[in-house]
This record gives structure tokens, C-alpha cells and sequence, in this order.
């Protein structure tokens, strides 16, 4: 198992904010808290490769928005916001030298990989303000003739559907209510007590990765028969970052 992770940029605190209020982001707490991240990825037993830092690009930690990738296909994103649109060149070339076939999002097209989320041969894509229409239409060409059914999402109260809902390994669609446009569109939904504990990395072996804020979501889990792996992330929830973002996990090829 591998993963694509980027290391941040000494200017991720003027990253851009949306739906919450901006707070001071610790630079240097970020840092330590990305090295944790990545050795509970790495404890995991996945192997993590850095992508090139863009150091001028405050989001760029944000790896997971540079991409989609699906079975041996690696789509690249086309940022919704101009100011990241620097970070796809380097994603692309770490995944291209993977063996990745590579498809492009092209314009009018835009789309954050923070807005797909697959189960299974299902892939929700979030259209609100990242991801437009075009966009999805455009991974739905790209998707469909290897088998992936593409299923637009309504989104109007966070950043990307992953803000919103992730999912367990066993398909369940997991998300924080309040936060959800249409809980409806998902067959098998349960809701968390947190927001934070919408947030999961299937790390495999019924591990899930997940923020240390949210322990009634944790339990939860641990009830349900999951073992969460938990890790502090504070510093990137700050500039509306979650768990699924600082990684591009890959297991297309092996």
C-alpha cells in the first residue's frame, strides 16, 4: 500500500478559509503534527512517498485535492480555486512515475479530489464550490468505462464532501448531520456525534485513521467493531482540513 503525502508549506497559515472562522495557525505545531500523520500511516504498513514541496502554495499540504485516483487511472484535478492551481504539475509527476495512466480535468471543468469519495464502484462527487458541473462530467467520462458509476452530491456547508461524509469499510456512509445537504442520497447513512468523526482513512486491517477531537465518534467505531488510530490534526482542521486530505492513498496497482 502507498500513499502520496506533501510536506507543508512554511506559509500554510495564510491557507484559504471558507465556511469557518479564521484562527492563528502554529506553523511549527503543523509540522509535527504532519510527521505524526505520516508515521501512523506508515505504522499502518502503508509506504509513504513525498510529493515536491510547493512551498509557495499555503493549501499544498492538502494533497488529496490534486487528484482522483480510480483502479490503474489517475485523474488530475483542476482546482476550483485559482490560487492552487500550482500544486497539480509535481502530484501529477509523482503519480505518473507510479505507472498511473493519466487524465486530465480540463476547463471550464473544475474539481477538488476532497470532493470524490468512491465506495466501492460508487463515487460520490461533491458539486459546490470547488467542484463544478463541467467537472463532473468530465470524471464521469473518465470513470465510466472502468466501471464506476458517478453520482453527483448537492453541497452547500463545507469545503468538499469529504468534509462531510466518509465511509467505513464496509460501505456504510458515515457524516455529521448538521453538515449533510441530502442524507438521502447515501443508501446506508449513520450519523457521528462529531464533526470530526465524519473523517476516516481506511487504513486496512479494520483500522481506521481519524482526528483525536472527536472520541464519541471513536467509540462509536470501537462498538461497531473498527479500531480507530488516532492522531491530532488541530492545527489543519483550523484551515478546514481533515484526515482524508493530507494523503492520496493508491492501491491500484499493487
Amino acid at each position: 500500500m502507498k500513499a502520496l503525502v506533501r510536506r507543508p508549506s512554511p506559509r500554510l497559515a495564510d491557507g484559504i478559509v471558507t465556511h469557518i472562522e479564521r484562527t492563528p495557525v502554529d506553523v511549527d505545531l503543523a509540522g509535527q503534527q504532519w510527521e505524526s500523520y505520516v508515521a501512523a500511516m506508515n505504522a499502518a504498513g502503508w509506504r509513504t512517498i513525498e510529493v515536491a514541496p510547493a512551498t509557495d502554495c499555503p493549501d499544498s499540504v492538502f494533497v488529496e485535492d490534486t487528484m482522483v485516483v480510480y483502479g490503474r487511472t489517475a485523474v488530475i484535478a483542476r482546482p476550483g480555486a485559482d490560487e492552487r492551481k500550482a500544486e497539480t504539475p509535481d502530484a501529477e509527476a509523482a503519480v505518473r512515475a507510479l505507472g498511473y495512466d493519466i487524465v486530465r480535468i480540463e476547463a471550464p471543468g473544475t474539481l477538488d479530489g476532497g470532493d470524490v469519495l468512491k465506495v466501492a464502484g460508487t463515487v460520490y462527487v461533491g458539486q459546490g464550490g470547488r467542484t463544478n458541473g463541467a467537472g463532473i462530467r468530465q470524471l464521469r467520462a473518465a470513470l465510466t468505462p472502468l466501471g464506476a458509476t458517478v453520482v453527483g452530491v448537492p453541497l452547500t456547508k463545507v469545503l468538499h464532501l469529504k468534509s462531510a461524509v466518509t465511509a467505513l469499510p464496509d460501505g456504510t456512509i458515515i457524516g455529521y448531520p448538521p453538515l449533510v445537504d441530502d442524507v438521502s442520497m447515501f443508501p446506508h447513512f449513520l450519523p457521528v456525534p462529531e464533526e470530526s468523526g465524519a473523517h476516516v482513512v481506511l487504513l486496512g486491517d479494520d483500522k481506521l485513521l481519524m482526528a483525536a477531537d472527536a472520541p464519541r465518534s471513536a467509540q462509536l467505531f470501537d462498538r461497531l467493531g473498527w479500531s480507530p488510530v488516532v492522531v491530532d490534526i488541530g492545527e489543519y482542521e483550523k484551515l478546514e482540513g481533515c484526515v482524508t486530505c493530507l494523503s492520496v492513498r493508491l492501491r491500484g496497482l499493487g
